[in-house]
């Protein structure tokens, strides 16, 4: 398969690492933003105000109207809360949750005015309009029938009796919530706020000693928009904004240097690998994950070079392997073409025996090859094709060498292993080829046995043995003692590639004399 490079190149690490940190940095801001959450402050912060002087002029109110409070005097029973206190309590206006109340309707003409009240409006008119132009607040207080009695407007005598909110106030219930403006927001220079579409209204019922309302405290008050707020603190705001950008640059850069350097030198080794070349691992990797897999790809790169001797070894080996019964072949097949009619019939079944001895020894190599290839290729799954019967694999292939002539002696018992059954049939098959091959009259006997989570199979034989000096190269592909025999040093390497597949192993053992290799495959169930 050809791998083909992207024609749309990604983004580069360093820049998704910078988008995601400044991403990370407006979150909050957003969140604020999504919420109202400031803008709900604001909102609170107005509230607060009013209701603090919603308060004390209702306070005020009551001693103009001469009405006696037995707050903090010693020895009266406790009193509900004010009114005020328990709005104070609750947990203030919020934009996400409270709702927004229609503008107030117009004032009406109203009867006169009780004189107590009229007399008291009098003297608390000017508190109102030394108050307003501090707190810019609407300000009007109304006797019991809603009726304005003081105000920092122009509605002295007008009545509130037709706005509703007004009217729940003068039952005794105090009134705290935001209503849409009734006239157009002009901004005013040098004024705090008049941007915004609402206003907060405060309604304070006056109570007398028996829990009437004698009058009521209204105010209202356009909060403080956000934009005026951000427009407020935008030299502050926007300070903030370059050090949070040079922040997020600022980390973007770290990680870039302590992840995308290493990587960039991860991707040359790999890109060495690739052509070829060998790799160690990083020095300073930054990162354990770079360093994981810096590790790989150096491993991969020893594996890749380990597999390339391999093959080209291997190539080797087949092409001596094959070359001499081929030069056999051609040999004898230019010695019939040349001296047909002059050799002896005695000398042709000579040379034909050559040719049928040559292709028999290539038909056994090409299949040990293919063997030898699905052992290395061998991958187990899961399953029931994935075990096989240790006892039942063993008896079947001894049972196929007796009849050949070999003596086989089992013992021991084990159950499953995972390993498919035409697997293990042959690993048991070229153990016992490789002795019969090696011992004249063999005779192997097979020890079976379950160790821990492995089963064991060990093999041994009558035969010469091994001389030390061949010891370590029993297991490389073509290497055998017993060529004139017809071993081609396959069925060892076989034996390895089976057990190495499923995370076995092979060894061969000391003996005093024969040949002894023990066989270690997982045990299943």
């Amino acid at each position: 398969m050809r791998v083909k490079r992207f024609k749309v190149h990604p983004p580069r690490l360093r820049t998704v690492l910078l988008l995601s940190n400044l991403a990370i940095l407006a979150l909050p801001v957003a969140g604020l933003w999504a919420l109202r959450l400031y803008e709900s402050a604001l909102l609170r912060q107005t509230e607060s105000g009013l209701v603090a002087q919603a308060a004390v002029l209702a306070s005020i109110y009551r001693e103009q109207l001469q009405i006696p409070s037995d707050a903090g005097v010693p020895g009266t029973p406790p009193q509900p809360a004010p009114a005020a206190l328990q709005m104070a309590r609750r947990h203030g206006l919020d934009f996400a949750l409270d709702p927004i109340l229609p503008p107030e309707p117009a004032d009406v003409a109203g009867p006169p005015a009780a004189q107590d009240a009229a007399e008291a409006g009098r003297t608390l008119t000017p508190v109102l309009r030394d108050a307003q132009l501090v707190t810019l607040a609407s300000i009007r207080i109304t006797d019991r029938h809603g009726v304005i009695v003081a105000t920092t407007g122009s509605d002295l005598g007008r009545s509130l009796l037709g706005w509703t909110e007004v009217e729940r106030v003068l039952s005794g219930e105090p009134i705290v919530s935001t209503i849409h403006r009734r006239d157009p927001a002009q901004a005013v220079s040098g004024g705090i706020s008049r941007t915004a579409g609402l206003r907060v209204f405060v309604a304070l019922p006056v109570m007398d000693a028996t829990g009437s309302a004698v009058g009521s405290v209204v105010l209202s008050r356009t909060p403080t928009s956000l934009g005026e707020t951000v427009w407020g603190k935008r030299y502050e705001l926007l300070e903030l904004g370059l050090v949070l950008i040079a922040g997020g640059v600022l980390l973007a850069a770290g990680i870039s240097r302590l992840v995308t350097r290493p990587l960039s030198v991860v991707v040359a080794q790999a890109q060495a690998v690739a052509a070829g070349g060998t790799i160690g691992t990083l020095g300073r990797p930054g990162t354990r994950e770079v360093a994981e897999l810096s590790f790989a790809i150096a491993r991969m790169a020893d594996t890749l070079e380990k597999r390339a001797v391999y093959i080209r070894g291997f190539a080797a080996s087949v092409s001596h392997e094959f070359k001499t019964p081929m030069a056999a072949i051609r040999a004898a097949g230019e010695l019939l073409d040349d001296h047909a009619a002059s050799i002896s019939a005695d000398e042709r079944k000579h040379l034909l025996e050559v040719v049928s001895n040559g292709v028999a020894r290539l038909e056994l190599l090409v299949r040990r090859l293919v063997e030898l290839a699905r052992a290395d290729m061998l991958r187990v799954g899961t399953g029931r094709d994935a075990v096989a019967a240790v006892d039942v694999a063993v008896a079947r292939v001894a049972d196929r060498y007796r009849e050949r002539g070999v003596s086989v002696i089992v013992t021991g018992s084990a159950g499953l292993v995972g390993l498919p059954d035409d697997a293990l049939d042959a690993l048991l098959t070229s153990m016992l080829e490789n002795a019969a091959t090696h011992a004249s009259g063999a005779k192997v006997r097979i020890v079976v046995e379950p160790v821990g989570r492995e089963v064991h199979i060990t093999v041994r034989d009558n035969g010469p043995g091994i001389p030390p000096a061949h010891r370590d190269r029993v297991f490389e592909p073509f290497f055998t003692t017993s060529r004139a025999a017809g071993g081609t040093g396959l069925g060892l390497p076989i034996v390895r590639a089976i057990t190495e597949s499923v995370g076995g192993s092979v060894v061969l053992l000391p003996a005093a004399t024969g040949t002894e290799f023990l066989v270690s495959l997982p045990a299943v169930g």
